[in-house]
């Protein structure tokens, strides 16, 4: 059944050619995710009972809440008549403030706020201006704002009630935007908060103390989402380290190792490292503001002096002493004069401040990657916290006087939480049979383990492994560290003794080709030993090397650059190891490296012994992963990478192509997916005479909220592009989510995780669309999380059985492992290569000059919508030889 926003055209959709009318072309007629086709999925091996961290919310349909926009004006113009900004921290004391003047018209308890331009009320607030005036400490001069509130919507509890009850199909956003955020305003009141997530700290839940100033603290994140059992509170654990409230001069006798005061000079480049950049309180006087250090200043705090304006204006500017204004101000005597001051100020501006009087503020993040081993391990335990500690950490968090259930303001807009975690059933499905090859090169059926769905290769091998006749060995470590050196010869006969148990067979490398690790960080330097290493192979064989393997003591940024040479400007397939490791020649090792390099070359590692399900041998059927992969938070530049994958391969359909590009900076619609898609049928077309009848589609990363691009932008740039070419397959679109909360705990005295092939499709997923969530993996560490899979268009007509089996199944065939994976393998392989083409622009940023990296990051952004989608495509285009091969795994 095809949905369609109401008030529009429903949609008349023919089965026999597998297209829909050309009015989805207008932007009226937008497509919503189809329906489920049945009452949830029924085999299975056998049933678990299971809890869940979704706890029911309760809300009277006939509630209406008010949607208010905040405009908050200064009352006195900025600088140069500048528009002034205000600071969230100064809206918080704006709107405290506000709602003190008039607790009967203005009742804080009744309202929710985003912090920024909106306030949701649980009553009718008056549509005025207020003069609200602000300081921030008890010496600091007031500021008057105009803050004018105006309704701007209404929303009916009702609505989202039809939506729940299958009266309506669109789902109301506003109502659960507006929810959420009546939800999230206790714990905004009472915790540190970072993005999404809420850690208490006055004091910690849980907490554990990381030593040298810094401690991890346990919080929550949380979210509401529409179910089959009504509306859901879904809260889940996670964990930060963050730096402790203290005193500056403790944190830093605790952070640099033998600090002293009296030698402050000697420390002075480990203090500003520590120090610049982090928010503090001040003491000497009663004040809510937080500083931020910008710097330390050059001169110690006894030879400071700063010019003094009289705020009369009746004498002239005069320097004064900081150790005499601090007397005459403050009545403080300075104890430290003999050490340098913290300066608040930004730019010209100075605001000096001794360290002695201050504090560091709550809540500041420590990046984990600075943690030493043994914080890094105790943050990592906390983190992966087991099933049965998570379980009571979240019932915790739920009860909470500080979570969002507490302080009474969900029950002001009548809303009541059920404490109780939800209890559903897992509908276990059976693992599926293998097929394996032995070292004879015979066909064998093999059953993995029931327990963890596990199965090894002793005494088996790969179905179709590939003979290795031309590979060499580039070794980084020749000229380094004798202790991080390859032992070549034992490394070689290692490895080719392990093809050999395989019974495949593994000639001795053309080549050995000694280099450094000093060449890594060299582009130049690496390109010609590529490209001479390239020649020199093809002389002494006449051939291309199959692959070249790159030894290497260490982890090294070199890698990107290795990567991005190898794969897009030379046309070599490398296959990356560390020294340490290879020496070691460990069996599982070994097993693990001729998997990866079989399956670079062509080969086949595992297959399933019976056809794909609800798929025959006769049907020609392409699988489709695509993913964008995002710069970090703080790039405001870097191109976002798209990577699409397809199998290339049926019946097997375990080796896959890849095609990777850039995009417009953090832009998640996939631009020209058609175009890329076409491409891919390509390479399926050559390698099998015919062009697959039926296409699966597996989107990741994307959220609910752009199930619309997705399908109304994507999906209909793709059966476009198809039309073009007079090509009409059959389509189904699946998007499978990692990033939710959602987590599954087993009932009663077990403590592990839900077994392999636990399928839950009742209950906690959507209450008319059809998705569902899949544990395939088998969690050896912390709590499972399960995959979430949401079916948005389905023209095979898949009933829940036949795609949960046909998604578990496939999970059996990632190349790199014998267990199945956490995720399907098109989607999985499609994160790899977007991450591959993240790996090229860091290299090739790396390798540029500045004025040449400005150049690029800006026209990334400047560039037209029709081009964007070929912004620097030659330093991403693989090369020839590599389009269609597993280069990525």
């Amino acid at each position: 059944m095809i949905c369609v926003v109401p008030k529009q055209r429903r949609l008349q959709i023919s089965e026999e050619k597998g297209s829909t009318s050309s009015c989805l072309q207008e932007d009226k007629d937008r497509i919503l995710p189809v329906h489920r086709p049945d009452k949830g999925g029924t085999i299975a091996i056998q049933t678990s009972r299971l809890r869940v961290n979704h706890f029911l919310v309760k809300f009277r349909p006939e509630s209406i809440v008010m949607h208010y926009n905040v405009d908050v004006k200064p009352k006195l113009p900025g600088k140069h008549g500048r528009p002034q900004k205000i600071s969230k921290f100064d809206l918080s004391l704006i709107r405290e403030k506000l709602f003190s003047i008039d607790p009967a018209r203005l009742p804080l308890g009744k309202t929710a706020y985003d912090g920024e331009k909106s306030i949701f009320s649980a009553v009718p607030l008056p549509e005025e201006t207020f003069i609200v005036d602000v300081s921030r400490g008890e010496d600091e001069k007031s500021i008057s704002y105009a803050v004018t509130l105006t309704l701007v919507n209404k929303l009916e509890f009702r609505k989202l009630k039809q939506y729940l009850c299958k009266e309506v199909f669109s789902i109301p956003r506003d109502i659960l935007q507006g929810m959420d955020l009546v939800v999230k305003e206790n714990p905004s009141r009472r915790t540190v908060s970072l993005g999404r997530h809420f850690y208490p700290t006055n004091p910690p839940l849980l907490h554990k103390d990381l030593h040298h100033g810094v401690i991890a603290i346990a919080g929550f994140q949380h979210s509401l989402k529409p179910t089959s059992q009504g509306l859901s509170l879904c809260l889940d654990y996670s964990v930060l380290s963050f730096r402790k409230r203290m005193s500056v001069f403790d944190f830093l006798r605790e952070r640099i190792k033998g600090f002293n005061l009296k030698e402050f000079e000697h420390f002075r480049y480990d203090v500003e490292n520590e120090l610049i950049g982090l928010k503090v309180h001040v003491t000497h006087r009663r004040s809510k503001q937080k500083y931020t250090i910008t710097k330390i200043t050059k001169r110690n705090t006894g030879d400071l002096s700063f010019p003094k304006v009289d705020p009369e204006g009746h004498n002239s500017v005069q320097n004064v002493r900081l150790v005499d204004y601090f007397k005459e101000k403050w009545d403080t005597d300075i104890m430290y004069k003999d050490i340098p001051c913290l300066d608040f100020g930004k730019g010209n501006n100075i605001h000096y401040v001794p360290m002695e009087f201050c504090v560091l503020v709550d809540g500041q993040r420590f990046p984990k990657e600075n943690l030493d081993w043994d914080a890094t391990n105790t943050l990592k335990t906390m983190s992966l916290a087991k099933p049965k500690e998570r379980q009571r950490a979240i019932q915790k968090m739920v009860e909470s006087s500080d979570g969002p259930c507490g302080g009474g303001i969900i029950q002001n807009f009548g809303m009541e939480v059920n404490r109780s975690m939800t209890a559903v059933e897992g509908r276990i499905i059976g693992p599926p049979k293998l097929k394996l090859g032995d070292p004879s090169g015979k066909i064998m059926t093999v059953a993995p383990d029931r327990e963890n769905c596990q199965w090894n290769l002793i005494g088996k091998s790969m179905v179709e492994g590939k003979p290795v006749e031309r590979w060499g060995i580039l070794d980084f470590t020749a000229s380094g560290p004798f202790k991080g050196r390859l032992r070549t010869g034992d490394f070689i006969y290692n490895l080719i003794n392990k093809y050999k148990k395989f019974g495949i067979y593994m000639n001795e490398p053309v080549l050995v080709e000694a280099s450094s690790m000093r060449q890594l960080s060299s582009y130049d330097s690496l390109c010609h030993l590529l490209e001479n290493v390239n020649d020199k192979a093809y002389r002494i064989c006449r051939g291309r090397l199959q692959f070249l393997l790159c030894v290497m003591d260490r982890r090294d940024n070199g890698y990107k650059t290795l990567k991005w040479v190898s794969e897009t400007k030379v046309g070599i397939v490398t296959q990356c190891c560390l020294s340490g490791l290879a020496n070691n020649g460990k069996d599982q090792y070994l097993t693990n490296l001729a998997l990866k390099i079989n399956a670079k070359l062509g080969g086949s590692n595992v297959e399933l012994n019976n056809s794909l399900p609800y798929f025959n041998g006769n049907d020609n059927v392409m699988f489709i992963g695509a993913d964008v992969n995002h710069p970090a938070a703080r790039d405001t530049n870097s191109p976002s990478i798209v990577a699409v994958v397809a199998t290339v391969n049926w019946p097997a359909a375990n080796r896959y192509a890849a095609r990777v590009c850039p995009q417009f900076h953090r832009k998640e619609q996939i631009l020209n997916f058609g175009e890329i898609c076409l491409e891919l049928l390509g390479c399926y077309e050559s390698l099998n005479g015919v062009k697959p009848g039926k296409i699966v589609i597996f989107r990741d990363g994307v959220s609910e909220g752009q199930f619309d691009m997705v399908l109304n932008e994507e999906l209909q740039d793709l059966k476009r592009t198809f039309r073009r070419s007079n090509y009409i397959p059959t389509i189904s679109l699946i998007v499978a989510q990692k990033r939710h909360q959602t987590r599954f705990f087993p009932e009663g005295p077990a403590s592990g995780n839900v077994s392999p092939g636990t399928v839950v499709d009742t209950i906690v997923i959507h209450p008319f669309e059809f998705d569902f969530y899949l544990c395939s993996h088998h969690g050896s560490m912390g709590t499972s999380k399960p995959t979430h899979y949401h079916v948005l268009w389905d023209e095979h007509r898949f009933t829940s059985d036949e795609l949960q089996k046909l998604i578990y199944d496939m999970c059996f065939t990632f190349a790199r492992c014998t267990k199945p994976v956490s995720l399907v393998p098109p989607v999985y392989y499609a994160d790899l290569a977007a991450y591959r083409g993240r790996l090229y622009h860091e290299a090739r940023i790396a390798v540029q000059s500045p004025d040449s990296v400005v150049s690029t990051s800006s026209s990334v952004i400047s560039s037209s919508l029709s081009s964007a989608a070929s912004v620097e495509q030659g330093n991403y285009r693989l090369h020839a030889d590599l389009e269609n091969v597993m280069f990525f795994v």
